[in-house]
């Protein structure tokens, strides 16, 4: 099981610094809360270091690319610190500006890209995507549960209650689609219908 590690430290202190002022949707809680709950997550499901890496810099990366930065800045101010593996692998199921042939993607089209590409993602690579909508998905219900206005919950996400119910449940059938059959799918089906049934 992935314990201490100076490299784990090290992404979380880098997290740390680019989510600095973020907080979390709706809440007063900082961001870093995020990846340090997808790092337990991982950890818990025993993964090893270059996973629970990805993990803790999953939103890191896909806020550079989000932002526009080329692939050798990424390469070079997130790739040469933790690994071009890891950094591969979150490439493989992070949300794209552009496809392979430069193409820009609509948002709608981010996310089918996404689930086209979860086919040739490592199986890695497909526990860090699950880690993240794991706790995501759960971020959610605990929400739900405190609230007696559901609207304001929903109402952080641009696609609304429906749009984003359908992302999680897409991920995950995909996810078993592709033969990701990973204790983490079962975790997520269970958050996923309690979703469904908010």
């Amino acid at each position: 099981m992935t314990g201490y590690s100076d490299r784990i430290n090290h992404a979380f202190a880098f997290a740390a610094k680019h989510h600095d002022q973020q907080v979390r949707k709706g809440t007063r809680l900082p961001y870093l809360t995020q990846p340090a709950n997808v790092a337990v997550i991982l950890t818990r499901y025993g993964r090893d270091e270059d996973t629970v890496v990805a993990g803790i810099l999953h939103d890191t990366v896909a806020d550079v690319v989000r932002d526009g930065w080329s692939s050798e800045m990424i390469r070079e101010r997130i790739g040469h610190k933790f690994g071009d593996e890891a950094l591969a692998l979150l490439l493989s199921v992070v949300e794209r500006r552009v496809d392979d042939d430069g193409v820009e993607l609509a948002p709608d089209d981010r996310k089918a890209d996404v689930l086209l590409r979860l086919a040739t993602a490592s199986d890695a690579a497909r526990w860090v995507c699950a880690a993240d909508k794991v706790h995501g998905a759960w971020t959610l219900v605990h929400d739900l549960a405190r609230t007696t206005f559901p609207e304001t919950v929903w109402g952080r996400f641009s696609a609304g209650r429906d749009g984003t119910v359908r992302w999680y449940r897409q991920v995950c059938d995909r996810l078993r689609a592709v033969g990701f059959d990973a204790p983490i799918v079962a975790e997520l089906e269970e958050a996923t219908r309690r979703l469904e049934g908010a």
